[in-house]
């Protein structure tokens, strides 16, 4: 009778364990910016690390693109968008739980070739004649934040292309097919050597705030509701901080 309680009582612990081994492995589908991608591969690589039963997978594009994923109804947990304006489209389009809480700011800046060997110094210049400039698209972020300086600083450009997001135009100066791109701060410090930055004064009238949401329709509400703490919580912003990006 004790070896009949003891097989069962093997039992029931192995299935226990089975168990608790499949509960709580669960993913949570990221969709972020472009620009984060650097600081979001560490900051997953650390939220992995204090929920080791919950996995992030991190869809990286254009937050304009991203946005127009989600509300066409693309299966998404979380938003992390690199504008309040990109953002807003999916919160009008009803998949937005909450409101959406703000984790990070950023500023443009210029990418050149390392070196700067045409020695643009200012925003201005970038409207001189026999430059090749890149930019992004006007309904990318960066790219309205683009236009918002143009209008502050009366300087038109006139761009050879226009890209769908940032690390496209950083991909185009570092290729050699442009002398110069606009692109953010941080995209040119993650960048390290392979560019040189100018930092323009206008850029302070077009600041870019980052907010963050989870989304109505989740399969994982609980650890989507856990990333998007994490990711507001004072660690990483300090991480944040460190990778060029300003405070709320």
């Amino acid at each position: 009778m004790k070896k009949v309680a003891s097989l069962l009582l093997c039992v029931c612990l192995a299935v226990g364990a089975c168990t608790a081994a499949g509960h709580g492995d669960r993913t949570v589908t990221v969709f972020a910016a472009a620009s984060l991608t650097e600081s979001f591969g560490e900051i997953v690589d650390e939220f992995e690390a204090e929920h080791p039963r919950t996995r992030v997978r991190l869809n990286l594009a254009g937050s304009s693109r991203l946005a127009q994923q989600i509300v066409a109804g693309a299966p998404a947990d979380v938003f992390a968008s690199a504008s309040e304006a990109t953002m807003r489209t999916v919160t009008e389009a009803g998949r937005v739980e909450g409101e959406p809480r703000v984790f990070a700011t950023n500023e443009l800046a210029i990418a050149v070739a390392p070196g700067n060997p045409h020695g643009i110094t200012s925003f201005a210049d970038l409207a001189g004649a026999g430059l090749t400039v890149v930019v992004c698209a006007p309904q990318v972020p960066c790219g309205a934040a683009t236009e918002r300086v143009e209008r502050a600083s009366g300087v038109t450009l006139r761009p050879a292309s226009e890209e769908q997001d940032v690390k496209a135009v950083l991909t185009k100066v570092q290729a050699g097919e442009a002398d110069a791109g606009v692109v953010y701060g941080t995209d040119v410090r993650a960048a390290g050597d392979q560019v040189s930055t100018v930092r323009f004064p206008e850029a302070g009238r077009a600041v870019n705030h980052y907010p963050i949401a989870v989304l109505t329709g989740t399969g994982q509400p609980e650890p989507a509701r856990w990333f998007t703490e994490f990711v507001l919580g004072p660690a990483v912003r300090k991480q944040l901080n460190g990778a060029g990006f300003g405070a709320p």
